[in-house]
Parts: structure tokens; C-alpha cells; sequence
């Protein structure tokens, strides 16, 4: 079944068909939402909350407007990653630090996790805009068209943010020593 029709059964309280949603579009939802605060644990709450958002609203969806469900999901993804980031942060629960890994590769999961959080900080030095783009396009394989409509943007201004973006991580790992990156990003 396509998005439409099951977007159809879950207005009718499909529980199977929420589910084919959910797996099929959840974790790029998710991988946006990671990209977007920095934080899985937001990012989790944050998809769960597109998806009661999804489940309370699929009578309201209108096909005939042309958007694509993705759309409309990566467009409640995007808002509420703005709102959680508009927030003051939440205090951790637990303030005990968590038990290292012992697994044996251990050095090859700190250099992964570093260059992660370096990737973060390089996003997270980007305006929104150009975040939400490059978070679409490159880490969460959306459509040029599809991340346009996902931003409300042309897909010449998507371009243009896009370059702006490169252009801005670019300069940031140069400033760091890191010129020679390959095809990271």
C-alpha cells in the first residue's frame, strides 16, 4: 500500500497500518531529528510525538494538495526539533555517569564518537536553515523536491542553502587542521 491509503486506514484506526508508516518512514524521521537537536534522546521523543501527531490528524490529510506524506511527516519532525531547541534544556535524570563499553574496539568506537560530535558541532554552528537542509539532503536522504517542500523553499533557494552550508563546514574543519575530509560530508 502506498502512504496515501494507509494514511487512509489510520484515520479509520488502523493499528497495522500505523505501524507500516512508522517502519517505513521512523528512522529517517529519526536521523533528522538526531541531526537536528544533537541529542537521541530528544530525537526519539521528538519522532514519537510526529507520529501521535500523525495518528490523532491522519483524517486531516489532504492527498489532493499535492505533498507527499514524507512531507508532511519531515515538516512536524523540523518544527518540533525547533521548538525542543527554542527550549531550555532539560535536566538529566540521573546524574550518574553510565559504565564504559568493554567491548575490545573500544579505540575505533571513541574515534566514531568523536568525529560524530565533531560532525554535530560543525552542524550545530550552521543557522537552522542550512542545518535542516543538509540534515535532509545528506544524513537523511530526502529528495532535493522533497526537502524544498520539507522547508518551504524553492528548490533553487534548497540549492543555495545547501552550497552555503558546505561552504560554512568547510571552513569550520579547515579552521581545525581538518582540510583533508575526502567525501565525509
Amino acid at each position: 500500500m502506498d502512504d496515501t491509503a494507509l494514511l487512509a486506514a489510520v484515520a479509520d484506526g488502523d493499528h497495522g497500518a500505523f505501524g507500516i508508516l512508522m517502519d517505513r518512514h521512523g528512522p529517517r524521521a529519526l536521523a533528522l531529528a538526531v541531526r537536528m537537536t544533537g541529542s537521541r534522546q530528544d530525537a526519539e521523543d521528538i519522532v514519537q510525538e510526529a507520529f501521535l501527531r500523525v495518528w490523532r490528524h491522519a483524517g486531516r490529510w489532504d492527498a489532493s494538495g499535492g505533498a507527499r506524506f514524507s512531507t508532511w511527516l519531515y515538516r512536524i519532525v523540523l518544527n518540533l526539533c525547533l521548538d525542543r531547541r527554542r527550549r531550555a534544556p532539560m535536566a538529566p535524570l540521573d546524574d550518574v555517569a553510565e559504565p564504559e563499553d568493554p567491548s575490545p574496539d573500544g579505540l575505533q568506537q571513541y574515534s566514531g564518537e568523536q568525529a560524530r560530535a565533531l560532525v554535530q558541532e560543525a552542524l550545530d554552528s550552521l543557522p537552522e536553515r542550512q542545518r535542516a537542509a543538509l540534515s535532509l539532503c545528506y544524513f537523511g536522504n530526502v529528495s532535493g523536491q522533497d526537502a524544498a517542500e520539507s522547508l518551504e523553499v524553492s528548490v533553487s533557494a534548497l540549492e543555495s542553502l545547501l552550497v552555503r552550508g558546505r561552504r560554512a563546514l568547510r571552513t569550520f574543519f579547515t579552521k581545525r587542521g581538518l582540510d583533508r575530509l575526502g567525501d565525509v560530508l
